[in-house]
């Protein structure tokens, strides 16, 4: 197997701008900040994917840098299962169902306006 070092630096670099937003977030918002990050990390995941797939042309370093790196690095579902087991049942179990059905309407509206435009 062979490794592509310049695809390797496009993810590290596109971790830092990611990594670097949901550390924004964090400041701007303490409370409510991995929501955000997360449902702006999956709506990017959408635009970006759709935009790079449909309509630019093939790019071996855009995807790895945005998708992997930028959208990875934001979004943190890590951080998400901590905050859940914090929780009590009740208030885990509606904030675990807001957080996933609210990330998927996040990228089927970025799909959509990306195909749209």
């Amino acid at each position: 197997m062979r490794v592509d070092r310049r695809e390797l630096a496009a993810v590290f670099a596109g971790g830092v701008v990611g990594a670097l937003a949901r550390a924004g977030l964090v400041e701007a918002l303490p409370h409510g900040a991995i929501l955000a990050a997360n449902l702006v990390g999956t709506f990017a995941l959408g635009y970006f994917v759709t935009r790079l797939q449909e309509r630019l042309p093939l790019s071996a370093y855009r995807r790895p840098f945005l998708g992997t790196g930028v959208c990875g690095a934001l979004t943190t579902f890590s951080t998400l299962q901590v905050e859940l087991l914090d929780m009590d049942p009740g208030p885990a179990i509606a904030y675990a169902l807001v957080s996933v059905l609210a990330g998927f309407a996040a990228v089927a509206l970025a799909t959509n306006l990306v195909r749209a435009g």
